[in-house]
């Protein structure tokens, strides 16, 4: 696809969001159910159910897949292709391209051992390597389009809500 197809694309929905801005807001959802026997959660995907589980560093075994590389793939795979759809808007011209996530946990935060001692994923980079003719200045660019507009990383901004529900009998 190059500029001029995104945006014969992408008007229709432009104008129809101007028009109708409620029109512009769309539901996402994930569901993880309890399926499997021991402290998994097995998610439904696109590809089929992964069974989630606790990581080596926490008690697992390494036979289940960890949320925090999930959580690195959603990101990768939110940065690819908001990489490519800026870099075909600016009608850069990218031969190939590869990106990659890579952050840092400590386990004794998941396991409560400290208060001092925080959850989750820290020192998250991503890291896209390019075949291009672009100049650096080009280059920074499209880094701060990718970063702006990459819906999952903008997400990681914001702590979601919990919320617990009793099932119904």
């Amino acid at each position: 696809m190059d500029q001029a197809e995104l945006r014969a694309l992408q008007a229709p929905l432009k104008d129809r969001y101007r028009t109708d801005p409620d029109s512009a807001i769309a539901t996402v959802a994930a569901r993880a159910a309890f399926v499997e026997p021991g402290i998994t959660a097995t998610v439904e995907g696109w590809a089929g159910p992964v069974r989630t589980g606790l990581h080596p560093t926490t008690g697992g075994d390494g036979s289940d897949a960890c949320s925090g590389d999930l959580l690195l793939q959603a990101l990768v795979g939110c940065a690819g292709v908001t990489l490519r759809s800026v870099a075909t808007a600016m009608g850069l011209e990218l031969r190939s391209a590869e990106v990659r996530a890579e952050g840092v946990f400590d386990a004794r935060g998941t396991l409560g051992m400290s208060r001092d001692v925080p959850v989750g994923l820290l020192d998250v980079v991503v890291t896209a390597i390019v075949d291009t003719d672009a100049d650096d200045a080009t280059l920074e660019r499209l880094r701060t389009g990718t970063e702006r507009f990459c819906v999952v990383a903008r997400s990681l901004a914001e702590t979601p809500e919990f919320v617990i529900e009793r099932a119904a009998r």
